[in-house]
């Protein structure tokens, strides 16, 4: 198609007009480099037309350049690549942003091939050969979940390429996801102006999810470019954890460096915020003079934290409350001072560690709490009530970061929130506080309190054993019920596995709570990554893109670590492809399909809803069930390279087909095991 020279723009001289124009006091087309202070980029101005420029640049009312013939035949297929000249580019852009991702750590890229970042994933796949590993994802969304499931499991960021525009978009779900749930994700986005499409391009790409993005950047030069990665990922690991976006232009990736200087910086940590020096002081005082203290331990940011939390409660022979059941990065659930402590004794200090304001312990396992001992679900929870703390003492502490939205705090109830007496809030990293707590609680224990508290440990080891006895009968209990159905009951499904994996450094990859929570209750939630929780915001299609980023965790622990999904039906359908990535990056997954063959809650919902209107409910499966044809999970993973048995309707079956899937994950394959279930 014939393009007006008169419409035409040379590209380079737009770019440096508007730069020479942003200087003058105009509107700069991208978002510069915050400060180091800077949380989040403001809110751009609005271009002017003439900044707008034509075609790629859009604007409202701005004129779209018509697509030359050139790019008109990359978008439909039929181009090809040039032919190859004599080297002309030795050391692009791409490869110092390439260096930039290797100084803070990153090991992983995972992305869906796209034309805006062809010189980031060039430089990766052969720069970056020996330090970063590219992973090819099917679908933009499986990226950002599999890199969500990562941070949980590693307590660190591997990072993200996105097609401009569309790759964003295609993302969103997810980052909402990784954004509720506080996983850090360094996240990529390609913006190519003389890229085959004008469409995928933007003047704020950021904008597509700065409402659920703790920080984005655009920057000008590729010197920004190399500070904005290294501020990326100090902001996306600084409390409150959370994704992150940095995007790229063509002319960045591209851009030739031979000839001048321009080197990477070394990276600086962000430094956490600790607890203050007479917080710390109280706090540990607080602790040794208890007579029978609780640290109520929820989700830290790495596994170091976690060690420091074990230590700190070994010190003491205190109770422990747990999240492991909820998520990762918690206290091991079968360590002997997990638990309510003696019945009768009561809690007269509690420490909350990243549990929100009220320093509640989280869920446990299974047993109904005895009356005043709180927690969601039993002996992980809160502990018995104190008797009034004397004068100028307080009941609890709680060190907990700050938060990204309103529903992660839960202000009030047991233990106080900011306005409880008795009760000091402090907004502080927790993992970064308990060195200083430890060595002030070790520097302040006598003779005579090492006696009380070795006493102490013993009576609390002994009464949370008879607990957790109580929890693993009621466990079985639960797990028995329709034991010998057909379709298979989930408590067998999970029962079945258990002695497949109970000797097996096991990470538990996708969320329970769909699969009636029997592997929280049945499997050991004793390492840092042992459970990785729910989903954040509860956007579908994240089970098993999760399970890559577990993967890609447990293939790199080189210690023979396995995970294991119990992935909904519905809920891999959204994504499937992702078994092809498991498949072709050998990672050491079993997969167990827990094939109900509908979304079993709407269809619930819908019953109830038929029910109240009187209208029956013989029809509540039109819309809510995946029959008609039955989908055939096993011969799904086979066509993407994986192997696969089923689908299983005798729960005598089980138990073969798990050895044999297992023998090939314990070899570093995954494999997926299709069988069909009751409901729930």
């Amino acid at each position: 198609m014939a393009t007006s020279k008169g419409r035409s723009l040379d590209r380079r001289r737009f770019l440096k007009s508007a730069a020479i124009g942003a200087a003058a006091g105009a509107t700069a087309l991208v978002t510069t480099i915050p400060d180091t202070d800077a949380q989040a980029p403001a809110a751009a101005a609005p271009a002017s037309a003439g900044q707008r420029g034509a075609g790629a640049r859009g604007g409202a009312g701005a004129p779209v350049a018509d697509p030359t013939p050139q790019q008109l035949a990359r978008e439909t297929g039929a181009a090809t690549p040039p032919a190859i000249p004599p080297r002309t580019v030795v050391r692009p852009g791409s490869d110092l942003i390439v260096d930039a991702l290797k100084s803070v750590g990153i090991e992983f890229v995972m992305a869906n091939p796209g034309s805006s970042f062809e010189g980031m994933q060039e430089s990766i796949i052969n720069h970056g050969r020996n330090d970063i590993e590219f992973i090819t994802a099917l679908h933009e969304e499986s990226a950002v979940a599999a890199a969500h499931g990562y941070a949980k499991a590693e307590g660190k960021p591997m990072a993200t390429l996105l097609h401009g525009v569309i790759g964003v978009q295609h993302a969103a779900m997810a980052i909402y996801n990784a954004y509720v749930d506080r996983a850090p994700i360094v996240m990529i986005a390609g913006l190519d102006y003389d890229g085959p499409v004008a469409a995928h391009n933007a003047t704020d790409m950021g904008a597509i999810v700065r409402g659920f993005t703790k920080w984005d950047a655009q920057p000008r030069t590729l010197t920004d470019a190399i500070s904005a990665i290294q501020r990326a990922y100090q902001v996306a690991i600084t409390p409150p954890t959370a994704p992150v976006l940095v995007t790229l232009t063509g002319e960045i990736q591209k851009e030739e460096t031979a000839g001048r200087t321009i080197n990477v910086p070394p990276f600086r940590p962000p430094q956490m915020l600790a607890a203050d020096y007479l917080a710390t002081k109280r706090i540990a005082k607080a602790l040794v003079d208890a007579q029978n203290p609780r640290v109520n331990v929820g989700r830290l940011r790495t596994p170091a934290g976690v060690r420091l939390a074990i230590e700190l409660v070994e010190l003491l022979g205190a109770q422990a409350g747990s999240s492991a059941t909820s998520g990762p990065m918690s206290f091991p659930m079968s360590h002997p001072m997990r638990g309510n402590g003696v019945a009768g004794v009561p809690v007269d200090f509690t420490l909350g560690l990243e549990t929100g304001a009220a320093g509640g312990g989280g869920r446990g396992r299974g047993v109904a709490a005895p009356a005043g001992r709180g927690g969601a679900r039993g002996t992980g929870g809160g502990a018995a009530t104190a008797s009034a703390p004397a004068a100028g003492a307080f009941a609890s502490a709680t060190i907990q970061g700050p938060g990204l939205l309103a529903t992660n705090f839960n202000i009030g109830g047991r233990g106080g929130g900011p306005n409880t007496p008795n009760a000091l809030v402090i907004e502080a990293d927790a993992e970064t506080s308990l060195p200083g707590i430890i060595e002030e609680v070790k520097s302040l224990l006598a003779v005579d309190k090492k006696r009380l508290i070795a006493d102490r440990a013993r009576k609390n080891e002994e009464a949370h054993a008879a607990q957790r006895a109580e929890e693993w009968a009621q466990s079985i209990e639960q797990a028995r019920r329709g034991w010998d159905g057909s379709p298979v009951s989930l408590g067998r499904l999970h029962a079945e596995l258990w002695p497949f994996i109970k000797n097996e450094d096991v990470c538990l990859s996708g969320p329970n709570g769909f699969t009636g929570g029997h592997s929280t209750r049945l499997f050991n939630m004793d390492k840092p990554y042992s459970y990785l929780g729910s989903q954040g915001a509860g956007g579908m299609g994240y089970g098993a893109p999760a399970t890559v980023g577990a993967g890609l965790a447990a293939k790199k622990a080189g210690n023979g670590r396995i995970v294991v999904n119990i992935q909904t039906d519905g809920d891999l359908n959204y994504a499937p492809g992702v078994l092809w990535t498991m498949a072709h990056h050998r990672l050491p997954v079993l997969t167990v399909m827990h094939n109900n063959r509908a979304w079993h809650q709407e269809l619930m919902y819908m019953q109830f809803m038929a029910g109240v209107r009187n209208r029956g409910t013989d029809r509540m499966s039109i819309g809510t069930t995946l029959k008609d044809p039955n989908i055939d999970y096993a011969k799904m993973a086979q066509a993407y390279g994986m192997y696969a048995e089923g689908p299983i309707t005798d729960p005598k079956d089980l138990a073969g087909a798990y050895k044999r899937a297992m023998d090939r994950v314990k070899r570093g394959e995954p494999a997926l095991v299709d069988v069909v279930t009751q409901p729930r």
